[in-house]
């Protein structure tokens, strides 16, 4: 059974400190993965976690929203955090409007082959650095088929709050993980994958004819936002793609773009 706590200062537990200063992306970048935990923001996100096999630590709700957060936690001995909305203000930095917020520990992520063992297709994060990005590119990866996502050591954390808010949780079901860079091409290659480039070059071929004629094991390759993917990126490729446009427009935000070659992908 949850043990309930009321708070009503955010200074009045130590276990408040999971979730101090959460509008401070670069101070939280270090500390959450040092401290071994990540943010999961409302009931649905906690939901797929605990679905995942993934463990809170503690959880901070609103107290309208205690019930609530005691039907989900049921059988689980978590202590919860209760407070008004001005507490839970005071303590994260912004306004709750979800109710509720989840300190979980970040478990321990796979070797990278383990993931290329039996996977199809395959997208490979190159410096993504926005966590919005990187929440889309997961719902993507989970609504389009694709069995594992990786990412490069500088790539933004698919556990940040952020992230795994704008991916709905489903970072959570899409398996990932980091991979050593630039080391990874010759992994993945190795692994018996083709990698395919998404990247604006006058040799890369249209998707729907790469597409028509995939190969069964693909990684597709993604690169940062503005610079796109790196020179080595595009020179280790085994295909560079491109997607065709219209409008005068010569790309797609890197998101937009993983749905689209994903889609095409899907249909081989």
């Amino acid at each position: 059974m949850p043990e309930v706590l009321r708070v009503a200062a955010a200074g009045e537990d130590p276990r408040l400190g999971d979730y101090a200063n959460l509008t401070d992306v670069a101070l939280r970048r270090r500390l959450e993965p040092a401290g071994g935990l990540y943010l999961a923001e409302g009931a649905k996100v906690l939901r797929r976690a605990l679905a995942a096999g993934h463990r809170p630590r503690s959880v901070l709700v609103l107290e309208s929203r205690l019930e609530e957060a005691l039907a989900l936690l049921d059988g689980l001995d978590v202590p919860i955090l209760a407070g008004d909305a001005a507490v839970l203000e005071a303590v994260t930095g912004f306004d709750v409007h979800r109710g509720l917020l989840a300190a979980m520990h970040r478990p321990v992520l796979p070797e990278p082959a383990e993931l290329l063992r039996d996977a199809r297709t395959v997208v490979v994060l190159e410096d993504v650095v926005e966590h919005t990005n990187v929440g889309a590119i997961f719902r993507s990866a989970a609504a389009l088929g694709a069995d594992a996502v990786l990412v490069t050591p500088r790539c933004a954390d698919p556990l940040y709050r952020r992230s795994v808010k704008v991916s709905m949780g489903t970072v959570f079901q899409v398996p990932w993980t980091r991979i050593p860079w630039p080391e990874g091409y010759r992994m993945i290659r190795d692994a018996g994958f083709r990698l395919a480039a998404l990247a604006l070059a006058e040799d890369a071929v249209e998707l729907d004819d790469f597409a028509a004629t995939a190969p069964g094991r693909v990684a597709v390759l993604m690169g940062t936002e503005g610079d796109g993917l790196s020179r080595r990126a595009v020179a280790e490729a085994d295909e560079v793609v491109r997607i065709d446009m219209a409008g005068g427009v010569d790309s797609l935000n890197v998101a937009a773009a993983t749905a689209v070659v994903l889609h095409a992908l899907r249909r081989r």
